[in-house]
């Protein structure tokens, strides 16, 4: 890889917009003002590589593994501190709970919230593709849409040995070293139920052996507050890296591909939105002011759009949960954490209903027959149990309901070409629906701060920063 000059160009105006970044950091300006910079801006120099350059281009390419630095370097970042995060705050909420029964609670409420949202989610996506139109009958494949579609079914069989029981057990950490690196599509819950033992343990000797469980209880202190430091630095980067990854997105995109399936895109997004409001009136009708949710946790989904990962959004999701909406730490992870694996509403819920609705026709079956969308909600609400919070979650979900509604997979393969401009959509839709759950379940247990909910002052990561 060589850099000519019109490469050196681009990299030259990427890092002054990287500097106006910087500036306003050292400036003081809001994390949300900053973040919506970032993002506008990569879409604007994004498109503008697109009318300099052409969709297809050396340079584009060029100029994207430049950016890659920034953008999936930050990721990184976030992944690298997810699972020390998760362990660290969940024992720490178990030991000042010291209450079996409301750790009971938190999870059956959480779980139940992501569940019944992916539900609803499947019926939106339903909905949406019949008013739609869609119809995979007639579209004709490219040999890229061919490829993908051999791929789908060479992993059709991983999708077809999925059972209930089975990802259940695969919740159970064996190894939770092994877990800790990430290894498995299931470490983070296993590492969830990990850190649920160790707390549990910790508060029984607390009675027999206190001087034991309050040497813990420091050492988890101040792993909690090392850990919520780094989560600070590291979120310091969102602006950049949403930036880096917005311009890698929009530059890279094949906008006559993006064109020709512009029906499903519409679609996906409308039912995207309507599964958005649905969440916007369970906050409601949890007495929130959903306005005020709305701006608090625009940077969350601001990353998530543009980062295409669940799990890496998880240190992010807990900061806002709790410097923003008052929920408390435990909720908080409880919720991100599982919603980075269970009840996914955009990859999980509306991704493969549309697609089982746009598939069914080609083999004979009406998609608007309730012998087929009862067992297809039923299929992908159990389904969504387990989906990885990463790149290609949405293409696991689908393999699963398809070959379960015995559809043909292949067909999946066509839209290969808007995969990522969608993907971004869901991902975003699947963090909101995790911190709805955390939300919701705070506020139904009581345990929500409503003077940090209803201030309007700088949140800790800003507070962070002026101190710094």
């Amino acid at each position: 890889m060589t850099l000519n000059f019109p490469v050196i160009l681009n990299l030259a105006v990427a890092l002054g917009v990287c500097f106006l970044l910087y500036k306003m950091q050292q400036a003081h300006a809001s994390f949300t003002k900053r973040v919506f910079t970032g993002l506008g801006v990569g879409v604007l120099l994004g498109a503008a590589f697109q009318l300099i350059y052409g969709a297809p281009s050396p340079v584009i390419t060029e100029t994207n593994a430049y950016l890659d630095i920034i953008g999936t370097g930050y990721v990184k970042l976030l992944q690298m501190i997810v699972m020390p995060l998760i362990m660290v705050s969940i024992v720490a909420a178990i030991l000042k709970l010291r209450d079996a029964s409301s750790l009971g609670k938190i999870s059956a409420l959480t779980i139940g919230i992501l569940m019944a949202t992916t539900m609803v989610a499947a019926g939106i996506g339903i909905l949406m593709a019949k008013l739609f139109g869609l119809s995979a009958v007639g579209l004709t494949a490219t040999a890229a849409e061919v490829a993908r579609g051999d791929y789908l079914k060479g992993h059709l069989n991983t999708a077809q040995a999925i059972s209930l029981p089975g990802m259940i057990i695969s919740f159970i950490p064996a190894n939770p070293f092994l877990d800790m690196t990430g290894a498995r599509k299931t470490s983070t819950i296993a590492v969830v139920l990990f850190s649920i033992f160790v707390g549990i343990s910790a508060t029984g000797i607390a009675a027999r052996q206190p001087d034991i469980f309050d040497a813990f209880e420091r050492f988890i202190k101040v792993a909690h507050a090392i850990i919520m430091r780094m989560v600070t630095l590291v979120l310091r980067l969102t602006p950049f890296g949403v930036f880096a990854l917005m311009t890698q997105v929009v530059a890279g995109s094949n906008m006559e591909s993006i064109v020709k399936l512009l029906g499903f895109v519409t679609a996906s997004y409308s039912a995207l939105l309507l599964m958005f409001c649905v969440h916007l009136l369970l906050i409601s009708a949890s007495g929130l002011n959903a306005l005020r949710y709305v701006k608090k946790i625009f940077p969350v989904l601001a990353f998530a759009f543009t980062s295409r990962t669940s799990a890496g959004s998880i240190p992010m999701s807990v900061q806002t949960q709790t410097s923003r909406l008052g929920t408390p730490e435990g909720i908080a992870n409880f919720a991100a954490s599982f919603g980075s694996t269970i009840g996914q509403n955009g990859c999980a819920g509306i991704y493969p209903a549309m697609l089982a609705v746009m598939i069914a026709p080609t083999v004979g079956i009406d998609p608007m027959a309730w012998s087929f969308i009862v067992p297809l909600i039923a299929i992908i609400t159990v389904g969504s149990v387990g989906v990885a919070g990463v790149g290609g979650g949405a293409t696991f979900a689908a393999l699963i309901v398809l070959s379960a509604m015995d559809l043909p997979v292949a067909l999946a393969g066509l839209l290969i070409s808007i995969e990522p401009l969608i993907d971004m959509g869901r991902t975003a839709l699947n963090v909101s629906g995790s911190i709805t759950a955390g939300t919701v379940t705070s506020r139904v247990l009581g345990q929500t701060d409503m003077a940090v909910f209803n201030s309007d002052a700088a949140v800790n990561l800003d507070a962070d920063e002026k101190a710094a």
